[in-house]
């Protein structure tokens, strides 16, 4: 199962101070809006995290099917409804659905054995 560019978010408690945090560990801000309270950070690897206040209960694994590790498009893609099918079919349960009958950006959420959301979420 292809699921897409991959992060980590996690719920943290003072955005500016994680910030600062991951910034000394070598990642740089590529999107978002801190007075947001949500950040995308990556580090020259490539590897991304998310902070976010006051979003989530938890940290979360994040999956976005359409895009590569950088966020660029990818020319073709498991769309997140075909993904829904396959976990449905591989007898995992969904907290959040997409509606089968769209298109475009939509998400779905699951739980790990452990209690670690799993967020799939495409943005086109």
């Amino acid at each position: 199962m292809r699921l897409g560019a991959f992060s980590v978010s996690l719920n943290v408690n003072d955005i500016a101070a994680s910030r600062t945090f991951y910034e000394k560990l070598g990642f740089s801000a590529v999107a978002g809006d801190a007075s947001q309270n949500w950040l995308i950070l990556r580090n020259p690897d490539a590897v991304t995290i998310g902070l976010f206040h006051g979003m989530f209960e938890r940290n979360m694994l994040t999956f976005n099917p359409g895009w590569d590790p950088l966020c660029n498009d990818l020319p073709e893609f498991a769309d997140v409804r075909e993904l829904q099918k396959q976990l449905d079919e591989g007898g995992l349960t969904l907290l959040t659905r997409a509606d089968p009958s769209t298109t475009g950006p939509a998400s779905v959420m699951l739980v790990d054995p452990d209690g670690n959301p799993v967020l799939i979420d495409q943005h086109r």
